[in-house]
């Protein structure tokens, strides 16, 4: 007997430099400062089975892409108390990839996220479910050029590790559709207690700036379960950064099933 026919997947949601809603009453505000992009392209058919239950790839003209973002948080703070200043204020660098679930919403999933506070890891462990790793980090900037090194701590692999240094370049007036696609994120999808969940964020338009990469040495990517790049990125940017606000997490994040 032929199964019953799938009911169409609703199209994505559109791609939007502003956040088309709000959050009132924030769970988590935070900045983030001295951002560096780096993407590559990556093959959907990868990246399908490392996202969370319910979301399939993002794509934009059939290609899907791995991010290596490098950033300084800043004053991570609880619903609308003040952010802390040095248990919430660390170095991050994290692997990023781009989903859509069944709602149409567009986000991105975490493969890791290394940084430098041991109770901020164990908290976004713990309570939201994020592959936070404890590293050794640290960020600097010298004129136009900003370096971003990490060394892994646990829960591993020990050694992992990423040194990235760019050359910031001029404000971007006009970002193309590719530079869009890959910042204009108005949510996160993560498995939490085995079920998806989607974590929306606000924040103001993304201040853009090409960027030249002067050194790039990582295994981060390879050690979140993809293949490792190969040749340059085919996006370099940088953001002196903006302020956060995450909305309370929702549910279902999935795809219709019959």
């Amino acid at each position: 007997m032929a199964s019953a026919p799938r009911d169409p997947e609703p199209d994505p949601e559109p791609i939007t430099a502003d956040p088309a809603g709000s959050v009132a009453r924030p769970l988590l505000t935070q900045s983030w400062l001295d951002l560096a992009f780096l993407h590559w392209v990556a093959d959907p058919a990868d990246v399908a089975p490392l996202l969370p239950p319910g979301t399939v790839p993002d794509t934009l003209d059939g290609t899907t892409y791995v991010g290596l973002v490098a950033f300084r948080m800043h004053k991570v703070g609880w619903f609308r108390l003040p952010g802390i200043p040095y248990l919430g204020s660390f170095p991050e660098t994290n692997v990023r990839l781009y989903s859509v679930d069944g709602r149409g919403r567009r986000g991105v999933v975490f493969r890791s996220l290394d940084a430098s506070r041991l109770i901020p890891v164990v908290a976004g462990r713990f309570l939201f479910g994020l592959p936070y790793v404890w590293s050794r980090m640290s960020v600097r900037r010298e004129g136009d050029t900003v370096s971003y090194t990490g060394t892994r701590r646990r829960p591993g692999p020990r050694g992992a590790h990423s040194a990235i240094t760019v050359e910031v370049g001029e404000a971007i007036r006009e970002p193309t559709a590719l530079e869009h696609f890959l910042t204009a994120r108005w949510g996160l999808h993560t498995t939490f207690f085995g079920r998806g969940t989607y974590l929306p964020n606000v924040h103001p338009r993304w201040p853009l700036h090409r960027a030249r990469l002067i050194r790039c040495e990582e295994d981060l990517i390879a050690a979140a379960g993809l293949p490792a790049p190969e040749g340059d990125p085919v996006s370099v940017l940088y953001s002196p950064g903006v302020p956060v606000r995450f909305g309370r997490p929702a549910r279902p994040a999935g795809l219709p099933t019959h």
